[in-house]
């Protein structure tokens, strides 16, 4: 019982160290976050929404609208003039409101000939993020609060119109205005149903290509330390510099061509996205243009040399391969969180700290670079290609470094030490 005693004790001593149980902690902080984050979801849907509406019928019928527009929601704008819809729309934009509904002068008088009466909607989109489309839902659902008070006081009132009208006595006529584009005919839900296909599909496998090619590269670092192939290397009349630049341009290679592979897949599925239902994409302008796909191109191509970069350093940290396995998971971490925030947030709704945080994580700039670019926000995606090379050339030049102190051989800069493998060299 005492081998068997001290044999566990052995193994429980080197399992007990920070790479087992930090990414766990990580792991389990991140997943918090994100059920702080969902748990929220409820406040949100408790809140008032922030409204304007014109109502130029003033009727029975359209009174019964604005009731209940006033009773469900915080009314930051009215009038009875239709000329004022600009100013409507301008007004709720400087209150962060969500809708401006229009009532037109013959709303009432269609209904009672049996023809739907329609209701105008001019809606302030902030983004398209999960979270973000919560209070647009919630202003939605106001019409069919609307339609079914209108139907009961038809139906009370002995009013003779068809069932159909009855039934369903308004329609929707929606215009959506979001990053500075006016989307006519198309709703915050049905925009939000199309960026979720992205917010979720694209950063999944940006993801995935960034935690394959990274590992490949750790696993790599770490086999030819166990197998002392990287020991002969570094003994050999070479250059560090152009040991470190053949393996950062190798890496630039196999970055390059996962890029173009990830182009040619993406092209293909947003060719597949131009009609998305009833919604023409071409038409409302959210197809991207061929020099559009190249700046996603090129943020992807960065990125994966960021990635690669970061995980080279990381290589040299590994002992051997298995402890190369626990070092994938900063790699991994700095993956997932950006494909989380972008899944539930927009970028541009995020409080200015989180904006930061995101913007420092290079792995999340492919990430939000289709959406941005759907919407000519090339601003954030050349800043974001700009930064990702900077961050980059840091990890090249800390690679370099690491490589000329000798740390791969000793674990240690120690001068005395560095001297004897220079002897050996010799």
């Amino acid at each position: 019982m005492s081998a068997l005693g001290n044999i566990i004790k052995k193994e429980v001593r080197e399992l007990m160290t920070p790479t087992t149980f930090v990414p766990i902690i990580l792991i389990a902080i991140m997943f918090g976050s994100l059920g702080n984050a969902i748990g929220s979801i409820e406040e949100e849907i408790e809140e008032r929404p922030v409204i304007g509406y014109i109502d130029a019928d003033n009727s029975n019928l359209s009174f019964i609208a604005t009731s209940i527009l006033n009773n469900f929601a915080d009314v930051a704008f009215n009038s009875t003039d239709i000329a004022d819809i600009n100013t409507g729309i301008d007004e709720l934009k400087n209150e962060e409101g969500i809708a401006l509904y229009i009532i037109p002068s013959n709303f009432s008088e269609n209904i009672y000939n049996s023809i739907p009466g329609e209701i105008k909607i001019y809606w302030i989109m902030r983004g398209a993020g999960i979270l973000d489309s919560i209070t647009s839902a919630v202003v939605e659902e106001l019409i069919n609060i609307i339609n079914v008070n209108i139907s009961y006081e038809l139906i009370s009132t002995n009013v003779t119109v068809n069932a159909t009208t009855a039934l369903t006595p308004t329609y929707r006529n929606e215009t959506t205005y979001f990053k500075n584009k006016e989307l006519p005919g198309v709703s915050p839900s049905e925009i939000a149903g199309i960026m979720s296909s992205q917010s979720s599909f694209i950063p999944i496998i940006i993801m995935m290509i960034i935690i394959m090619a990274g590992s490949t590269v750790i696993s790599s670092m770490a086999l030819e330390k166990e197998n002392k192939t990287l020991e002969t290397l570094l003994t050999l009349p070479v250059k560090r510099v152009s040991i470190v630049a053949g393996k950062i341009i190798s890496s630039a290679i196999i970055g390059l061509m996962l890029a173009v592979i990830y182009m040619i897949g993406f092209s293909y599925y947003m060719s597949s996205l131009e009609f998305s239902g009833s919604i023409n994409l071409a038409q409302l302008g959210l197809v991207l243009e061929p020099t559009e796909l190249l700046l996603l191109g090129l943020s992807v191509f960065v990125t994966l040399i960021a990635a690669l970069s970061l995980c080279m350093l990381l290589g040299t940290l590994a002992k051997n391969y298995k402890s190369a396995q626990t070092l994938t998971f900063p790699v991994t971490l700095f993956a997932l969180i950006p494909m989380f925030m972008t899944m539930f947030k927009d970028f541009d709704t995020l409080p200015l700290a989180l904006k930061g945080f995101l913007f420092g994580i290079p792995f999340s700039h492919p990430m939000m670079a289709p959406r941005a670019l759907l919407f000519d926000d090339y601003l954030l995606v050349i800043s974001g290609i700009i930064y990702v090379v900077i961050f980059s050339i840091i990890l090249i030049a800390i690679v370099v470094w690491v490589f000329k102190t000798d740390r791969l051989l000793t674990g240690s800069t120690n001068k005395k030490l560095k001297s004897l493998f220079k002897r050996k060299r010799r």
